[in-house]
Protein backbone atom coordinates (compact mmCIF):
# COMPACT_ATOMS: atom_id res chain seq x y z
CA UNK A 1 0.00 0.00 0.00
CA UNK A 2 2.80 2.45 0.87
CA UNK A 3 4.50 1.64 -2.45
CA UNK A 4 1.30 2.39 -4.38
CA UNK A 5 0.84 5.73 -2.55
CA UNK A 6 4.44 6.69 -3.38
CA UNK A 7 3.96 6.13 -7.12
CA UNK A 8 0.64 7.97 -7.04
CA UNK A 9 2.26 11.01 -5.44
CA UNK A 10 5.14 10.80 -7.90
CA UNK A 11 2.72 10.77 -10.85
CA UNK A 12 0.85 13.77 -9.43
CA UNK A 13 4.11 15.69 -9.03
CA UNK A 14 5.10 14.98 -12.63
CA UNK A 15 1.67 16.19 -13.77
CA UNK A 16 1.94 19.45 -11.80
CA UNK A 17 5.46 20.14 -13.12
CA UNK A 18 4.29 19.39 -16.64
CA UNK A 19 1.38 21.83 -16.33
CA UNK A 20 3.69 24.50 -14.92
CA UNK A 21 6.06 24.04 -17.85
CA UNK A 22 3.15 24.39 -20.30
CA UNK A 23 2.15 27.66 -18.64
CA UNK A 24 5.72 28.90 -18.88
CA UNK A 25 5.71 28.26 -22.62
CA UNK A 26 2.65 30.44 -23.21
CA UNK A 27 3.54 33.94 -24.55
CA UNK A 28 3.03 36.64 -21.96
CA UNK A 29 0.60 39.43 -22.83
CA UNK A 30 0.11 43.00 -21.70
CA UNK A 31 -2.76 45.43 -22.04
CA UNK A 32 -2.94 48.10 -24.76
CA UNK A 33 -5.68 50.69 -24.14
CA UNK A 34 -7.22 52.85 -26.86
CA UNK A 35 -8.96 56.11 -26.03
CA UNK A 36 -10.14 57.63 -29.33
CA UNK A 37 -12.32 60.59 -30.23
CA UNK A 38 -14.37 61.36 -33.32
CA UNK A 39 -14.67 57.91 -34.83
CA UNK A 40 -17.97 56.92 -36.39
CA UNK A 41 -19.42 53.45 -36.89
CA UNK A 42 -18.50 51.84 -40.20
CA UNK A 43 -20.73 49.90 -42.56
CA UNK A 44 -21.24 46.23 -41.75
CA UNK A 45 -18.53 45.12 -44.18
CA UNK A 46 -15.68 46.93 -42.40
CA UNK A 47 -13.98 47.13 -38.99
CA UNK A 48 -11.26 49.19 -37.38
CA UNK A 49 -7.96 47.46 -36.67
CA UNK A 50 -5.03 48.57 -34.53
CA UNK A 51 -1.38 47.89 -35.35
CA UNK A 52 1.89 48.34 -33.52
CA UNK A 53 5.08 48.78 -35.53
CA UNK A 54 7.81 46.51 -34.16
CA UNK A 55 11.22 46.54 -35.83
CA UNK A 56 9.62 48.14 -38.87
CA UNK A 57 6.86 45.51 -39.25
CA UNK A 58 3.13 45.82 -38.39
CA UNK A 59 1.65 43.58 -35.70
CA UNK A 60 -2.13 43.52 -35.28
CA UNK A 61 -3.51 44.46 -31.88
CA UNK A 62 -7.07 43.39 -32.77
CA UNK A 63 -10.19 44.62 -34.54
CA UNK A 64 -13.25 46.44 -33.24
CA UNK A 65 -16.48 47.96 -34.51
CA UNK A 66 -17.76 49.77 -31.42
CA UNK A 67 -16.74 53.42 -31.22
CA UNK A 68 -17.22 53.66 -27.46
CA UNK A 69 -13.95 54.10 -25.58
CA UNK A 70 -11.72 53.29 -23.76
CA UNK A 71 -11.13 49.80 -25.12
CA UNK A 72 -8.32 47.42 -24.13
CA UNK A 73 -6.60 44.61 -26.04
CA UNK A 74 -4.17 41.91 -24.93
CA UNK A 75 -0.94 42.05 -26.94
CA UNK A 76 2.32 40.10 -26.81
CA UNK A 77 4.18 41.89 -24.02
CA UNK A 78 7.60 41.71 -25.66
CA UNK A 79 6.28 43.10 -28.96
CA UNK A 80 4.32 45.81 -27.17
CA UNK A 81 7.36 46.87 -25.16
CA UNK A 82 9.40 47.22 -28.35
CA UNK A 83 6.72 48.97 -30.43
CA UNK A 84 7.69 52.41 -31.76
CA UNK A 85 4.42 53.47 -33.44
CA UNK A 86 0.68 52.79 -33.34
CA UNK A 87 -1.49 52.87 -36.48
CA UNK A 88 -5.27 52.55 -36.85
CA UNK A 89 -6.67 51.32 -40.16
CA UNK A 90 -10.02 50.40 -41.70
CA UNK A 91 -10.15 46.78 -42.82
CA UNK A 92 -12.66 44.43 -44.47
CA UNK A 93 -14.63 42.50 -41.85
CA UNK A 94 -13.66 39.32 -43.71
CA UNK A 95 -10.04 39.99 -44.59
CA UNK A 96 -7.78 37.42 -46.28
CA UNK A 97 -4.84 39.87 -46.28
CA UNK A 98 -2.82 39.86 -43.03
CA UNK A 99 -1.22 43.23 -43.83
CA UNK A 100 -2.76 46.65 -43.09
CA UNK A 101 -5.01 48.10 -45.80
CA UNK A 102 -4.31 51.41 -47.52
CA UNK A 103 -7.03 53.04 -45.42
CA UNK A 104 -4.76 54.03 -42.53
CA UNK A 105 -6.54 56.64 -40.45
CA UNK A 106 -4.61 57.46 -37.25
CA UNK A 107 -0.92 57.32 -36.36
CA UNK A 108 1.29 58.23 -33.43
CA UNK A 109 4.78 57.44 -32.13
CA UNK A 110 5.21 56.10 -28.63
CA UNK A 111 6.82 58.41 -26.10
CA UNK A 112 7.36 56.26 -23.07
CA UNK A 113 4.18 54.27 -22.61
CA UNK A 114 1.78 56.50 -24.53
CA UNK A 115 1.24 57.68 -28.10
CA UNK A 116 -0.86 60.65 -29.19
CA UNK A 117 -2.75 59.92 -32.41
CA UNK A 118 -3.74 62.19 -35.30
CA UNK A 119 -4.77 61.97 -38.97
CA UNK A 120 -1.44 63.15 -40.42
CA UNK A 121 -1.12 59.78 -42.15
CA UNK A 122 -4.09 60.87 -44.32
CA UNK A 123 -2.95 64.46 -44.87
CA UNK A 124 -2.28 67.87 -43.35
CA UNK A 125 -5.54 69.83 -43.27
CA UNK A 126 -4.31 72.70 -41.10
CA UNK A 127 -4.49 75.18 -44.01
CA UNK A 128 -7.55 73.69 -45.75
CA UNK A 129 -9.65 76.16 -47.72
CA UNK A 130 -11.74 76.47 -50.87
CA UNK A 131 -14.87 78.02 -52.31
CA UNK A 132 -18.00 77.09 -54.25
CA UNK A 133 -20.62 78.74 -56.43
CA UNK A 134 -24.22 78.09 -57.49
CA UNK A 135 -24.79 77.38 -61.18
CA UNK A 136 -26.50 74.72 -63.34
CA UNK A 137 -24.16 74.15 -66.30
CA UNK A 138 -25.68 70.78 -67.24
CA UNK A 139 -29.06 72.47 -67.84
CA UNK A 140 -27.76 75.29 -70.04
CA UNK A 141 -27.85 75.32 -73.84
CA UNK A 142 -27.17 79.02 -74.12
CA UNK A 143 -27.15 82.05 -71.79
CA UNK A 144 -27.93 81.57 -68.13
CA UNK A 145 -31.46 80.20 -67.89
CA UNK A 146 -32.28 81.61 -64.46
CA UNK A 147 -32.23 78.41 -62.37
CA UNK A 148 -28.67 78.43 -61.05
CA UNK A 149 -29.86 77.90 -57.47
CA UNK A 150 -30.23 74.19 -58.30
CA UNK A 151 -26.52 73.36 -58.67
CA UNK A 152 -23.29 73.63 -56.68
CA UNK A 153 -19.74 73.51 -58.06
CA UNK A 154 -16.39 73.76 -56.34
CA UNK A 155 -13.98 76.48 -57.42
CA UNK A 156 -14.23 79.85 -59.17
CA UNK A 157 -16.95 80.59 -61.79
CA UNK A 158 -14.67 81.91 -64.52
CA UNK A 159 -14.77 80.58 -68.09
CA UNK A 160 -14.00 77.72 -67.76
CA UNK A 161 -14.39 77.30 -63.97
CA UNK A 162 -11.14 76.67 -62.11
CA UNK A 163 -10.49 74.97 -58.76
CA UNK A 164 -9.20 76.84 -55.73
CA UNK A 165 -9.00 74.12 -53.09
CA UNK A 166 -6.09 74.18 -50.67
CA UNK A 167 -6.19 70.52 -49.70
CA UNK A 168 -3.55 67.78 -49.50
CA UNK A 169 -3.24 65.13 -52.18
CA UNK A 170 -4.69 62.05 -50.51
CA UNK A 171 -2.79 58.74 -50.32
CA UNK A 172 -4.13 55.50 -51.77
CA UNK A 173 -7.24 54.36 -49.92
CA UNK A 174 -8.87 57.79 -49.61
CA UNK A 175 -10.95 60.19 -51.73
CA UNK A 176 -12.73 63.51 -51.29
CA UNK A 177 -16.52 63.69 -51.56
CA UNK A 178 -18.82 66.68 -51.86
CA UNK A 179 -22.20 66.93 -50.11
CA UNK A 180 -25.20 69.23 -49.85
CA UNK A 181 -27.41 68.76 -46.78
CA UNK A 182 -30.95 68.23 -48.04
CA UNK A 183 -34.25 67.86 -46.19
CA UNK A 184 -33.51 64.25 -45.17
CA UNK A 185 -29.72 64.40 -44.82
CA UNK A 186 -26.54 64.71 -46.88
CA UNK A 187 -26.80 64.30 -50.67
CA UNK A 188 -23.61 63.40 -52.51
CA UNK A 189 -22.15 65.43 -55.35
CA UNK A 190 -19.59 62.68 -56.10
CA UNK A 191 -16.09 61.61 -55.11
CA UNK A 192 -12.89 63.05 -56.52
CA UNK A 193 -9.12 63.12 -56.12
CA UNK A 194 -8.33 65.73 -58.77
CA UNK A 195 -9.57 69.29 -58.29
CA UNK A 196 -9.37 70.30 -61.97
CA UNK A 197 -11.69 67.72 -63.50
CA UNK A 198 -15.22 66.37 -63.11
CA UNK A 199 -15.93 64.04 -60.20
CA UNK A 200 -17.18 60.45 -60.33
CA UNK A 201 -20.93 61.17 -60.27
CA UNK A 202 -23.51 62.93 -62.45
CA UNK A 203 -26.65 60.98 -61.52
CA UNK A 204 -28.66 64.06 -60.50
CA UNK A 205 -27.61 66.34 -63.36
CA UNK A 206 -29.36 67.13 -66.60
CA UNK A 207 -27.79 65.88 -69.82
CA UNK A 208 -28.07 68.92 -72.08
CA UNK A 209 -24.31 69.39 -71.79
CA UNK A 210 -21.49 68.03 -69.67
CA UNK A 211 -20.41 69.70 -66.47
CA UNK A 212 -17.39 72.00 -66.09
CA UNK A 213 -13.85 70.76 -65.30
CA UNK A 214 -14.34 70.96 -61.52
CA UNK A 215 -16.22 68.70 -59.07
CA UNK A 216 -19.86 69.49 -58.39
CA UNK A 217 -23.44 68.58 -59.25
CA UNK A 218 -26.77 69.89 -60.50
CA UNK A 219 -29.86 68.56 -58.70
CA UNK A 220 -32.61 67.90 -61.26
CA UNK A 221 -33.09 64.12 -61.69
CA UNK A 222 -33.40 60.96 -59.57
CA UNK A 223 -34.08 62.60 -56.21
CA UNK A 224 -33.22 60.39 -53.20
CA UNK A 225 -36.10 59.20 -51.03
CA UNK A 226 -37.64 62.08 -49.10
CA UNK A 227 -36.04 64.81 -51.23
CA UNK A 228 -37.70 67.02 -53.83
CA UNK A 229 -35.81 67.99 -56.98
CA UNK A 230 -34.92 70.41 -58.35
CA UNK A 231 -33.11 71.12 -55.06
CA UNK A 232 -32.62 74.77 -54.15
CA UNK A 233 -29.11 74.90 -52.68
CA UNK A 234 -29.48 78.43 -51.30
CA UNK A 235 -29.14 78.51 -47.51
CA UNK A 236 -27.99 74.90 -47.33
CA UNK A 237 -24.84 73.45 -45.78
CA UNK A 238 -22.17 72.31 -48.23
CA UNK A 239 -19.47 69.86 -47.07
CA UNK A 240 -16.23 68.33 -48.33
CA UNK A 241 -15.47 65.02 -46.58
CA UNK A 242 -12.61 62.53 -46.77
CA UNK A 243 -13.88 59.03 -47.50
CA UNK A 244 -12.28 55.58 -47.27
CA UNK A 245 -11.97 53.64 -50.54
CA UNK A 246 -13.78 51.28 -50.78
CA UNK A 247 -16.69 52.62 -48.73
CA UNK A 248 -19.93 50.78 -47.97
CA UNK A 249 -21.63 53.63 -46.10
CA UNK A 250 -23.89 56.09 -47.96
CA UNK A 251 -23.28 58.74 -45.28
CA UNK A 252 -20.29 61.09 -45.00
CA UNK A 253 -17.30 59.72 -43.09
CA UNK A 254 -16.20 61.40 -39.85
CA UNK A 255 -13.52 63.53 -41.54
CA UNK A 256 -15.16 66.72 -42.86
CA UNK A 257 -12.34 69.27 -43.19
CA UNK A 258 -14.40 71.90 -45.07
CA UNK A 259 -17.93 73.12 -44.32
CA UNK A 260 -19.73 76.16 -45.75
CA UNK A 261 -23.19 77.66 -46.17
CA UNK A 262 -24.60 78.74 -49.52
CA UNK A 263 -25.97 82.29 -49.63
CA UNK A 264 -28.82 83.67 -51.72
CA UNK A 265 -26.80 84.81 -54.74
CA UNK A 266 -25.89 82.57 -57.65
CA UNK A 267 -22.71 82.79 -59.75
CA UNK A 268 -20.61 84.88 -60.20
CA UNK A 269 -20.91 85.14 -56.39
CA UNK A 270 -18.72 82.62 -54.56
CA UNK A 271 -18.91 81.29 -51.00
CA UNK A 272 -15.94 80.32 -48.86
CA UNK A 273 -15.61 77.05 -47.01
CA UNK A 274 -14.56 77.22 -43.38
CA UNK A 275 -12.09 74.81 -41.81
CA UNK A 276 -13.73 72.14 -39.69
CA UNK A 277 -10.66 70.58 -38.07
CA UNK A 278 -12.66 69.51 -35.03
CA UNK A 279 -14.15 66.74 -37.17
CA UNK A 280 -10.76 65.01 -37.55
CA UNK A 281 -10.43 61.98 -35.25
CA UNK A 282 -7.78 62.08 -32.54
CA UNK A 283 -6.87 60.01 -29.51
CA UNK A 284 -4.21 58.22 -27.55
CA UNK A 285 -3.00 54.72 -26.76
CA UNK A 286 -1.23 53.53 -23.64
CA UNK A 287 0.67 50.35 -22.82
Amino acid sequence: MIKKMFFAMLSLGILVVSCDNDDDNQPKTASLTLNLNGLEALGSDYVYEGWIIVNGSPVSTGTFSSVTFPQSFQVNSNQLENATTFVLSIEPAIDPDPAPADTKLLVGDFSGNTASLNTSIVGDFSNASGSFFLRTPTDETGPNNGNDQYGVWFGLPVDPPTPDFVLPTLPEGWAYEGWVVGSQGPITTGTFNAFNSMDSFDGFSQTLQSGPPVPGEDFFLNAPAGETFPLDVRGRTVVISVEPVPDDSPAPFAMKPLVGTAGQETAPTTYDFGRNLGSLPTGSVSR
